[in-house]
C-alpha cells in the first residue's frame, strides 16, 4: 500500500509545476479608461446604440443560440443578445 502511494506521488509530482493557460481579463483596461468615455450599457437596444454612437466600423453576424452578435467601434466592442446589449468591452 505504501509503495503504491509512493509510486503515484512520484508519477504525479513532475506534473505539479506545469502552468495552466488562462484568459487575460480587461480589468486593467477598464480601470484605466478615461472617465469621459461612455460605453453602451446593458439593456440598450441596437437602435439606441446606433443613435448614440453612430454606425459601427464592423458588424459581426449573430452566432449560436441565443444569437450573439457584435458591433465593433473604434475603442470598444458591443455584444448583443438578439437586439439587446449584454455588455460593452473596451479595446486594449
Amino acid at each position: 500500500m505504501k509503495l503504491s502511494t509512493l509510486l503515484l506521488a512520484a508519477t504525479l509530482l513532475p506534473l505539479a509545476p506545469l502552468s495552466v493557460p488562462a484568459d487575460t481579463l480587461l480589468i486593467d483596461a477598464m480601470e484605466k479608461r478615461p472617465a469621459g468615455i461612455h460605453l453602451p450599457y446593458r439593456g440598450m437596444d441596437m437602435q439606441a446604440v446606433r443613435q448614440r454612437f453612430g454606425a459601427p466600423q464592423r458588424e459581426i453576424a449573430a452566432v449560436g443560440e441565443p444569437p450573439i452578435s457584435r458591433w465593433v467601434y473604434d475603442g470598444f466592442t458591443v455584444y448583443f443578445e438578439h437586439r439587446t446589449v449584454i455588455t460593452s468591452v473596451p479595446h486594449r
